[in-house]
């Protein structure tokens, strides 16, 4: 599903608070708490990530069991659907009515964090995939020869039966046969539902990487804006700190003066009186 595919309930679009009536100003709590929650479930996923990323590294050695196969197939597949779910609440952002330049910011970053998530996810995806392959064409590939020495074996009429009775255990056991097609089977399960996966998350970081694209200038002119008000604010800061530097050496020289004015004046006064 593409995120130009707008499902029936997402379609409703929160209302902005304003003040004064100024749409310049976006009070928005339901905004920040809506981001705020999908900003804790993309860092959440970093530990899922880190924790496929270890199993995955599992697969094709000797520790490879399993259990760990299992890891991974529940992994990549409740990672997979938090991302298609974080993904239909950036589609929502996307939507919002009304959004002022920090709003906008905090859209744009949501959506840069969510790409690289997605970006590092999709490449376990893909050596989970590699690995998996690796493992069903190996595993094809001994149970094909296992069946080539028993078909061998039984076509050979001309051996006697104490050659068919050496023979014997090299052949392999039919449930062990059966058990190791019974594996090639879910492997195969294991390899399709990763490959839909991938499918289902490639046209997802489409979309996202389309709306990075087009939010990207923007991002960057709101950084600049933030940047050049924090130059500004500084500098702003810088002069009241001078003026009120200046104010103060005036307001001490005002008050020699004034010292020297008085002084002037009493001796001027006293020596009239005196006269």
């Amino acid at each position: 599903m593409s995120f130009s595919d707008t499902p029936s309930n997402l379609q409703s679009q929160p209302t902005t608070f304003r003040r004064n009536d100024d749409p310049s100003y976006a009070d928005d709590p339901e905004f920040s708490s809506f981001t705020t929650e999908l900003s804790d479930q993309l860092f959440a996923l970093t530990s899922n990530i880190s924790k496929l990323s270890n199993q995955i590294a599992l697969l094709g050695t000797k520790r490879e069991t399993d259990r760990v196969r299992e890891r991974v197939q529940d992994l990549l597949t409740s990672t997979g659907e938090e991302f298609k779910a974080i993904g239909e609440g950036l589609r929502k952002v996307a939507a919002w009515h009304d959004l002022g330049p920090s709003q906008k910011y905090t859209q744009g970053k949501l959506n840069q964090e969510f790409k690289a998530s997605l970006t590092e996810f999709q490449n376990l995806q893909r050596l989970a995939l590699e690995k998996q392959r690796a493992s069903h064409t190996a595993a094809k590939a001994a149970l094909d020869q296992d069946g080539n020495v028993g078909g061998a074996t039984t076509d050979t009429g001309r051996q006697s039966q104490e050659q068919l009775l050496e023979s014997a255990p090299r052949l392999a056991n039919q449930d062990e046969v059966d058990f190791q097609e019974s594996l090639i089977v879910e492997r195969e399960s294991e390899i399709r539902n990763i490959e839909q996966s991938v499918g289902e998350l490639n046209e997802l970081f489409r979309d996202v990487a389309h709306m990075v694209h087009e939010q990207g200038g923007q991002l960057d002119v709101i950084s600049e804006n933030v940047v050049q008000t924090r130059d500004d604010t500084r500098n702003a800061d810088q002069q009241l700190r001078t003026a009120s530097r200046h104010q103060k050496s005036a307001r001490g020289k005002a008050c020699c003066l004034l010292i020297v004015l008085v002084v002037v004046l009493t001796i001027i006064i006293l020596a009239a009186v005196l006269g």
